[in-house]
């Protein structure tokens, strides 16, 4: 075939599949009923892909379990698109999304740079993005129409991580290192604001992502910290703190919710035994009996214990679905996002969610943890920069 006959035989396809995109219609019709699609967008591959997985899979089990219930007046699909955790992959992650008309919601971006790259895409076809760890403190006011999150974000999060540091930790000196991304840059500024008013000495610098963390760890030996804070994610973390112990630093070591995961001990071994972490989840919520029927389920389908985000991931899978039921079974994005965003005392596993005008659905609690036998252990609710 010629390209000319190509592009003339193509393009009734091509103008078909560009009007189904621009009127906003979804889903598609399965035994009698419309099968519509709640997606998730995250890292599935990469250093750090075990946040991703975690969150996949409780997106997935969330799925199928409202299917099994039999009463939804519409058939639900899953599906995933990786986005390896980068700002750089992440649109080509949320148009493959876009482009699947049955995709009415997206539980994600998990990160928070990859979460800034894909929402001017899905703001501009009304496609709402539910996050339940992007915690970047701008995201909810850089303009996105169809962007929520259930999770708090980090000017709580880094500010309560300082007071854990200068009350709970009694630090005197910090040397503060951040990974550079939009993620671990963004909480450092708010720790290194709030440790200055703790009245904590702050050093540091900046440092991407590496293999070998040798020098950064030689001066924050020299620069006499008592503690070292870092803004990142697990994989880093762990050679960080194995490049600390082996320098001979004594002190403290904490990072935030990105480095929260099995995974951060796996890596990094017996260097990571006391290490501290800080997160606006995982609070005291396996007192519950349907947190303890999640955490029963999830691991019956996936052989192993959820992880860091998966109970905020199934929380926001299903505020999604009960948002899709409030409109019965003619579902647009533009009637979901809507829908989603109005949301107000969907009482979850986690926390009970109330969106505010910006699309804020965190509690505001940020939670404490330590590595102690090789477990991360909960020490409590960070108050008054105590862990209670």
């Amino acid at each position: 075939m010629s390209p000319s006959r190509f592009v003339r035989a193509t393009a009734p396809l091509v103008i078909a599949a560009l009007a189904l995109s621009a009127c906003g219609s979804t889903g598609s019709k399965s035994s009698g009923k419309k099968t519509y699609a709640i997606a998730y967008q995250g890292p599935l591959s990469g250093d750090n892909a075990q946040l991703g997985i975690n969150m996949d899979n409780a997106v997935k089990l969330a799925v199928q379990q409202a299917n099994a219930k039999g009463n939804l007046p519409f058939n639900l699909k899953f599906i995933d698109s990786d986005d390896a955790g980068d700002p750089a992959q992440s649109p080509a992650a949320a148009q493959k999304l876009i482009d699947d008309g049955s995709v009415v919601a997206v539980v994600g971006p998990a990160f928070s740079g990859a979460t800034n790259a894909a929402e001017p895409h899905f703001s501009d076809v009304s496609l709402i993005s539910v996050s339940p760890s992007a915690t970047r403190a701008d995201l909810t006011s850089n303009g996105f129409t169809s962007f929520v999150r259930v999770v708090t974000g980090d000017n709580v999060q880094g500010a309560k991580m300082a007071d854990f540091v200068a009350k709970g930790l009694k630090a005197k000196s910090a040397y503060v290192i951040d990974d550079k991304s939009a993620y671990g840059a963004g909480i450092t500024k708010f720790v290194k604001q709030q440790l200055s008013t703790d009245g904590v000495s702050v050093n540091g610098e900046g440092i991407p992502p590496t293999k070998d963390y040798s020098a950064v760890a030689t001066k924050a030996v020299a620069s006499g910290a008592d503690t070292v804070v870092y803004g990142g994610y697990y994989a880093e973390f762990a050679l960080l703190t194995k490049a600390l112990r082996t320098a001979g630093f004594k002190g403290s070591i904490i990072s935030g919710d990105g480095s929260k995961d099995d995974q951060y001990i796996a890596q990094g071994g017996a260097a990571t035994e006391g290490a501290y972490f800080t997160c606006p989840c995982g609070g005291p919520v396996s007192s519950s009996p349907v947190a303890q029927a999640f955490e029963k389920d999830y691991k019956a389908a996936y052989k192993g214990a959820a992880g860091t985000y998966s109970a905020e991931s199934f929380d926001a899978a299903n505020l999604i679905i009960a948002a899709m039921k409030s409109l019965g079974s003619d579902i647009t994005r533009a009637k979901l996002s809507a829908a989603v965003k109005a949301t107000s005392g969907f009482v979850g596993i986690t926390h009970t969610v109330t969106f505010d005008a910006k699309g804020e659905g965190g509690t505001g609690d940020i939670f404490a943890f330590q590595v102690k036998a090789g477990k991360i252990v909960l020490l409590g609710k960070i108050t008054d920069g105590i862990a209670k």
